[in-house]
């Protein structure tokens, strides 16, 4: 029998997963007093990450605190609400202080990757981005995200790593967002305010009503509340995504959820990551041009889920760049899918009717063998 956990929250099973993103606000990192950062809650969430590692599953942890890990650096103190250009440079202290409290709890590397929104709204950096994080899950490191607070300019002060967690959910194709919080889960109303508020295990929809249950920031070193929380559960709802809100500072509910054991909210994504991902690419707005392909490959795309390859392609025509979304044509010219495109236009037209292996000696660099992976593709 696994040990009780003295919870509010009744337990449920942890959805099935095999990769998730790990969200760890500044309130669970930051020491009190403004001493910088203190491995007494890091712990147990990273015991946490450790298990699942060892199951085979795969963890992205986006992590606050590099304005708290700065704060301790400097001579003199910056309150809290410094202007941004001082938060930014507590935050370009605090940088590496941060890494390496995560470093110290495992044995296999972390690699720090520095994120700002603008770098996910473009989608050529977006594709970067997801390429890095993919090869360092594949090379067995452990990404550790924060924003580039040093060169962003709304959303330090916004402190929005919640909404950023729920977009690195999307980018890496996530099964689960875990957000590790200072409080049990979700209330009705905020429990340190209104004694009669009532746990929420399950959150089928988040509607109006639900996001106004959340109160504002909890915490003297985060800048974020419930309420950010919820809006990141609904973006990664909106990619297909659960989110599952719990404390990161009761270690009896950590090492329950190593367990597969849930005592905190979880929050349905109401739609599969598939058809999420199949809505956005048939409704997101086509670049001008088309790539044409021939019999074989129009085949491999319609009858066996294949990815397009250069080998298949007959001529592109427009000027696409990277990251746009274009429309594959048949022999005849009839549209029959769309997707996104690794590859700019011109970069197409060179590799066209070649092999995969060509790609980097025709232009001497490559993003992958596909123009258009079939994750990244719809049939019309």
């Amino acid at each position: 029998m696994p040990p009780p956990v003295a919870s509010a929250f009744a337990e449920q099973p942890v959805p099935p997963w095999r990769r998730a993103v790990l969200k760890v606000g500044s309130s669970l990192l930051a020491a009190d007093g403004g001493g910088g950062l203190t491995p007494r809650f890091a712990l147990g969430l990273a015991q946490f990450v450790s298990a699942n590692l060892q199951q085979g599953r795969e963890v992205v942890i986006v992590s606050s605190g590099a304005v708290a890990a700065g704060r301790a650096i400097l001579p003199r103190r910056v309150e809290a609400d410094a202007a941004l250009a001082a938060r930014q440079a507590l935050a370009a202290l605090g940088q590496a202080q941060l890494i390496g409290l995560w470093q110290r709890f495992f044995e296999r590397p972390v690699a720090q990757v520095l994120l700002t929104h603008d770098d996910l709204r473009n989608r050529r950096r977006y594709l970067n981005a997801r390429a890095t994080l993919n090869e360092l899950l594949a090379l067995g490191a452990l990404p550790v995200v924060n924003e580039n607070d040093t060169v962003s300019v709304d959303e330090l002060k916004l402190g929005d790593n919640d909404n950023l967690a729920a977009i690195v959910a999307a980018l890496v194709d996530a099964d689960v967002l875990f957000i590790a919080t200072d409080i049990d889960g979700l209330y009705t109303a905020d429990p340190r305010r209104d004694p009669g508020a009532q746990p929420l295990n399950t959150v089928s929809e988040l509607t109006e009503a639900v996001l106004a249950m959340a109160g504002g920031s909890g915490s003297t070193v985060g800048t974020g509340g419930m309420r950010t929380k919820l809006e990141a559960a609904r973006r990664a709802g909106a990619a297909g995504i659960d989110t599952v809100l719990f404390n990161g500072r009761d270690g009896e509910v950590v090492r329950a959820l190593a367990q597969g054991r849930l005592f905190g909210t979880r929050l349905h994504a109401g739609r599969t990551r598939l058809a999420a991902r199949k809505y956005w690419l048939r409704n997101a707005p086509l670049a001008e041009g088309a790539i044409r392909v021939d019999a074989g490959a129009a085949s491999a795309l319609l009858g066996k889920g294949a990815s397009l390859l250069p080998g298949g392609i007959t001529a592109v025509n427009g000027g696409f760049r990277r990251g746009d979304m274009v429309e594959v044509h048949a022999p005849d010219g009839q549209p029959i899918a769309k997707g996104v495109s690794q590859y700019a236009a011109g970069d197409i037209a060179r590799i066209a009717g070649r092999h995969t292996r060509d790609i980097h000696t025709v232009l001497g660099f490559h993003y992958g063998h596909s123009v258009i992976h079939r994750d990244d593709l719809v049939l019309l």
